[in-house]
């Protein structure tokens, strides 16, 4: 039956997950919001797995819809590079690249790019860094590197740099499986407040929460600041606070196997943005240039 299974349906999927509703994924689309649930429903029949729960504000993935979502994603990018390497002249570029990137983006975004790069073009190396962001701009300035790939909303002043939005990831309020605050649709930032917060110092995380703070006229209750990832996972899950953080970042579970549900925020939060910055007047080497090519029309950006 699995066989059965559309790239149309694939993609209706994959933009549900991402919006979260189904009427956001039909716009995103440009079908009606009959096809996106005809086509979800379709899927789940065949799968014989529930791929969303369905919420009074949206949708949001189940553990088995998170699995799918990830072969979903592959298949659909493997479609698009198998539809654009012919316009790319991978067996005759060889040659190495300089290029940094910084914690969350070498761990959330940036492998599968490089995979599918690498499958282009086999005879290029990757001299890869990883590096703080402050440290990747540094470089990248510098010239001792060619590319580097950063939480571009975090950089100052980035028309420093030859720059390019590859990803805008929205960032929504994380807590634990029935946690109070979840029984607001839409919580706003006075309600997640008044709850003890989480806070993710890695990569510039903390100077952005206290932006969009500030901007609101509020100021979270810290109760732990941590630079490592899981910590938070697990912190929320276990109902120690809750956080904002970017959907590129986020799993319905923690290690310890406990579930951590996502909402969308009420206040106007900016997106997290992942992007590409390259010395501003120097000319790219060939390889370099393949690659800042490719993670533009791979995230089709």
């Amino acid at each position: 039956m699995a066989s059965e299974i559309t790239l149309r349906q694939l993609r209706y999927f994959t933009a549900a997950a991402e919006t979260g509703q189904f009427s956001m994924a039909a716009a995103k689309m440009f079908v009606s919001q009959s096809a996106i649930t005809n086509a979800i429903l379709l899927l789940e029949e065949r799968l014989g797995v529930k791929l969303f729960d369905r919420l009074p504000h949206g949708v949001v993935l189940t553990a088995e819809g998170h699995r799918f979502y990830q072969h979903a994603g592959n298949i659909l990018d493997s479609v698009r590079d198998a539809l654009r390497e012919p316009r790319f002249c991978a067996d005759s570029l060889s040659g190495s690249i300089r290029i940094a990137a910084t914690y969350t983006v070498l761990g959330y975004f940036l492998p599968p790019l490089f995979s599918r790069f690498r499958a282009t073009y086999p005879e290029v190396d990757l001299d890869l860094h990883d590096m703080g962001r402050l440290e990747v701009e540094a470089a990248v300035a510098s010239g001792k590197l060619e590319l580097g790939v950063v939480v571009l909303s975090n950089v100052e002043h980035p028309e420093r740099f030859g720059h390019h939005v590859l990803m805008r990831s929205r960032r929504q309020l994380w807590a634990a499986a029935g946690h109070p605050v979840l029984q607001t649709p839409y919580p706003s930032l006075a309600d997640i407040a008044r709850q003890p917060y989480i806070l993710l110092t890695v990569d510039g995380g903390e100077d952005a929460n206290r932006r969009f703070w500030i901007n609101n006229g509020l100021e979270p209750r810290v109760a732990f600041r941590t630079s490592v990832m899981e910590a938070v996972r697990g912190m929320v899950a276990h109902g120690f606070g809750v956080t904002i953080l970017s959907d590129m970042v986020y799993r319905p579970w923690s290690l310890e196997g406990k579930k951590i549900e996502a909402r969308p925020i009420l206040d106007a939060v900016p997106h997290m943005e992942v992007g590409l910055i390259w010395p501003k007047d120097a000319k790219l080497s060939e390889p370099a240039e393949a690659l800042r090519q490719f993670l533009i029309q791979a995230c089709g950006s």
